[in-house]
């Protein structure tokens, strides 16, 4: 009996791309020659395994008439042409829950090592400074400091949950009030911005989120206010943040994420008051793994039944 013939949109890791080639007749959609390629495989192409780095657009949803379901490999799917897929009643799934401590410990992470300066107090120390140069300069911190979370999915309740424990006063603004929390609602981002320390960027991609965080936030915010991104980029107007940071009207920046991955602006890199990580939210052994199973298993119970585990929320 044959396998079911499953795309893989790079880039995957290893792991996931090997996983699916072992349990089903997988081709690697490639870079150059997809025309070809398509047209010679996309009748036999029934599913799609692809990360949220891994475009699937509208062009090549079309070129598979029996594509019946596309399995994500992270939370985000902005990735995925949504729309192109209900039209079809292709099913699309994500990775939620399964990463939430992961990004939230990375939200933290930049949280402190951008308020408490760590990285440049471990230069310091790099550069033979301590003692010489005296004591490196007292710092903020985030204990009891006023936090905003935007966006309070999953992930931006365990962040919440975290700060709970250290004190701190967390506010929110989503699109709308989350029923049964007690962290206070603001209207709007720039609402939130002004009325915080700290700012957490945890929102879903895409056009209703773009430059979500603009001129507006950053400087409600203020010149001792420091901003985190674990979103994504486009969550984030760069060309503000950047101007921002350097005018001295933004106190500093944690990011994980960024306009144009993996290119990051070299005036970001210049600046001594942000801290830059490559992506890596949820990047920890154990969250893959368990990403990786999920994904697995949206795929295989769909080729059993029809149904996923985890659909995105457009077809729960």
């Amino acid at each position: 009996m044959s396998r079911p013939t499953v795309l893989r949109v790079p880039p995957l890791s290893p792991q996931l791309h090997d996983a699916v080639g072992e349990q089903y007749d997988a081709r690697d959609l490639p870079e150059d020659g997809r025309a070809a390629f398509l047209a010679e495989h996309g009748a036999d192409v029934v599913g799609i395994v692809c990360t949220n780095t891994g475009r699937v657009d509208g062009d090549l949803i079309a070129a598979l008439p029996r594509l019946g379901v596309i399995a994500n490999h992270g939370v985000g799917y902005d990735n995925i042409d949504v729309t192109a897929c209900l039209e079809r009643g292709i099913l699309v799934s994500h990775t939620p829950g399964v990463l939430d401590d992961a990004v939230a410990e990375t939200a933290l992470g930049l949280l402190v090592a951008t308020r408490r300066r760590m990285v440049e107090a471990d230069r310091f120390v790099r550069d033979g400074r301590w003692p010489g140069a005296g004591a490196f300069p007292l710092t903020g911190q985030v204990a009891g400091s006023r936090v905003g979370i935007l966006g309070l999915g999953r992930i931006g309740r365990r962040i919440a949950e975290i700060l709970d424990v250290l004190g701190c006063t967390v506010s929110y603004h989503s699109r709308h009030e989350v029923p049964g929390v007690t962290y206070r609602y603001a209207p709007s981002a720039e609402a939130l911005a002004s009325e915080v320390d700290n700012l957490v960027a945890i929102v879903p991609g895409g056009a209703g989120t773009a430059a979500l965080v603009d001129r507006a936030v950053l400087d409600a915010l203020g010149p001792d206010g420091v901003l985190v991104n674990v979103a994504r980029g486009s969550v984030v107007d760069e060309d503000a943040l950047v101007a921002a940071l350097r005018e001295g009207r933004l106190g500093g920046a944690g990011l994980d994420v960024y306009a144009h991955e993996p290119d990051v602006p070299p005036a970001l890199r210049a600046l001594d008051n942000v801290v830059l990580l490559p992506h890596v939210g949820s990047g920890t052994e154990e969250t893959r793994a368990a990403m990786r199973a999920l994904t697995l298993d949206n795929l295989a119970l769909w080729l059993e039944t029809g149904r996923l585990r985890t659909p995105v929320p457009e077809m729960a």
